[in-house]
């Protein structure tokens, strides 16, 4: 992919493109898992940003069925996208590894059982990632494409501590390398603008991330939810969420120090309205988007720009 200031980032829908001719509409699943930072096993709190829903807030129901959900999101989807694109099964809600292997294989098989679906992206933590559980995945991706989305946030550990993530950083990696070897690509999840953080933290759990092999990056920025315990802490004593131009120019100066082949599946987020305490102004998301895409012009750069002047 030829990146420019006109097409600065190796996006998610061009890399789908090429691995598998078609444009990927995600259906966001909820498939009836909890978390080990949420039933009692390392925690019962959870994270302090994730929501009631387990970050899932768009994903399906999960009293239903997950070829249920499957045909309930592709019908709001079909709104948006049509109904001739390839599916992608994405289980976004908690922690979608944390089951016992046939409770797993079962679910992820209901799902690309399903017409249309032609991929598999699977979202968890590092620590709920063993040898079991990528050869079912491996054996899975024998019949459409298989992804799994690993939660970092960040690369810092007082941090973690701080936001209650419940493993320490060098976990992330053990996960990364145990899933390369078995050819499974990983999307990183980084949320940028993480109390305590500065600049620096914020570029370098990006680099970890890159170093440690992730195939792709999440980025975005941290969201205040309602009824979350960060949500108490910023009512408490309010810390300085990031301004709208703040963000477009961290994000640029990020991007331009990711290698070009790394694809980059998210610059922004997708923020309940209903329940997003700040940044409000994260809501117009095309707004954001379009601000990203306006600085790289006006830069004259790109994704990967700052590697090729060293």
């Amino acid at each position: 992919m030829e990146l420019s200031p006109n097409h600065p980032i190796y996006s998610a829908n061009d890399f789908y493109r090429e691995k598998l001719g078609t444009k990927l509409v995600k259906l966001a699943l909820d498939g009836g898992f909890t978390c080990p930072n949420r039933d009692g096993t390392l925690s019962d709190k959870g994270c302090i940003f994730c929501s009631g829903k387990g970050s899932g807030d768009h994903a399906g129901e999960r009293s239903m069925s997950i070829s249920t959900q499957v045909e309930a999101m592709k019908e709001i989807m079909s709104v948006k996208w049509g109904r001739d694109k390839g599916y992608m099964a994405y289980f976004q809600a908690f922690t979608n590894t944390y089951a016992p292997l046939d409770i797993l294989e079962k679910r992820y098989k209901e799902a690309i059982d399903c017409d249309g679906v032609i991929a598999l992206s699977v979202a968890t933590r590092p620590d709920c990632i063993n040898n079991d559980i990528c050869a079912l995945l491996k054996d899975l991706s024998k019949r459409v494409y298989v992804c799994v989305e690993l939660g970092l946030q960040t690369s810092n550990d007082t941090t973690a501590e701080f936001i209650n993530r419940c493993y320490r950083t060098e976990v992330y990696k053990k996960a990364v390398e145990l899933l390369n070897s078995f050819d499974i690509d990983v999307i990183t999840h980084i949320i940028l603008g993480l109390p305590g953080e500065d600049y620096n933290d914020m570029l370098r759990s990006v680099q970890y991330a890159v170093d440690c092999g992730t195939s792709g990056l999440k980025l975005q920025m941290l969201h205040i939810i309602k009824g979350t315990k960060l949500a108490e802490i910023y009512t408490a004593n309010p810390f300085h969420v990031f301004t709208y131009n703040e963000y477009i120019s961290l994000v640029a100066d990020i991007v331009e120090n990711i290698p070009p082949e790394i694809v980059i599946h998210r610059l922004t987020g997708d923020g309940d309205k209903g329940q997003l305490i700040e940044p409000i102004w994260s809501l117009d998301k095309r707004r954001v988007l379009n601000g990203i895409s306006r600085e790289f012009r006006t830069r004259g750069s790109c994704q990967g720009f700052n590697l090729q002047q060293k």
